[in-house]
């Protein structure tokens, strides 16, 4: 009888810890790192589209990351290409550990990112296993693409790539919509950021799938996005180079966005030796 107390005291102190866990509310008020302190607001006005908090930071190496939240206006009519960010974050070693995200690039030149992160606080930095323990909130950063590229193909290690993907423009149009709704749900509707399960690649998969159903099937390479270069070439995603081994030499754009650094025309620089893909 003594054991089965015992065992009955775990057992409900188990599922206490447990529903403490999954009912844990996830929040929009901490002390957040100054590049993840504003989330994007967005409002609609037909093809008009103004987003208030686009992010335009600088990351120096061994600095301070400093710059602005900027409002800008977007023309849903003028897209007409989608780029593909891939960030390996250790390059000599296991390729499986990386970043996705979208890049949508309009009929003027200009572009705009966006990316799934883990919103950090002072003092955190991320960890693949902090991620499944509700360490992290869910954030959408809508950027200036010198923000998001410069930061990871020259203050980091990353090996980063830029891929054309093959897509109709009223599927670029849809998708784009898409990641700006829920990045505006986000800075109302706080939501948990997990390692496997709802991660930056998994989320990009869910607003691909939302606007073009089973487009992206289950598959461990969204777990790990290292990898996911290797699964648009096979499901036929990336236009031009359909070598895996090409796309990534050809698509490396480290050395371009280096010699490029801050320059209004950083974007067209780290295109300028990629063939035309439109």
């Amino acid at each position: 009888m003594k054991k089965r107390i015992i065992l009955f005291g775990l057992l409900s102190a188990l599922v206490l810890a447990w529903l403490v866990f999954a009912l844990w509310p996830a929040s929009l008020d901490r002390d957040w790192i100054p590049e993840h302190t504003v989330t994007p607001r967005v409002t609609f006005a037909g093809d008009t589209v103004v987003v208030e908090g686009v992010r335009d930071f600088r990351f120096p190496p061994g600095g301070d990351p400093a710059g602005t939240f900027e409002t800008r206006t977007y023309d849903l009519g003028r897209l007409d290409s989608l780029w593909y960010g891939l960030s390996i974050f250790h390059p000599d070693g296991w390729r499986g550990p990386a970043h996705g995200f979208f890049s949508f690039g309009f009929d003027d030149g200009s572009y705009v990112a966006v990316s799934v992160e883990a919103r950090k606080e002072k003092g955190e930095k991320y960890g693949i296993y902090r991620g499944l323990l509700r360490t992290f909130e869910l954030i959408y950063i809508v950027g200036d693409e010198r923000d998001l590229l410069l930061d990871r193909a020259v203050s980091r290690p990353d090996d980063v790539y830029l891929f054309p993907v093959d897509a109709p423009v009223s599927g670029i149009r849809d998708l784009f919509v898409s990641l700006l709704v829920e990045a505006d749900r986000l800075g109302r509707e706080p939501a948990w950021y997990n390692t496997l399960t709802d991660n930056c690649t998994s989320r990009l998969r869910d607003h691909v799938n939302a606007v073009a159903p089973g487009m992206v099937p289950p598959t461990w390479k969204v777990v790990f996005p290292g990898y996911t270069d290797e699964l648009m070439i096979g499901l036929g995603r990336l236009r031009g180079e359909r070598d895996l081994e090409s796309a990534r030499r050809l698509w490396r754009i480290n050395d371009r966005a280096r010699a490029a650094g801050d320059s209004p025309d950083f974007s067209r620089a780290v295109r300028d030796t990629i063939p035309p893909v439109r």
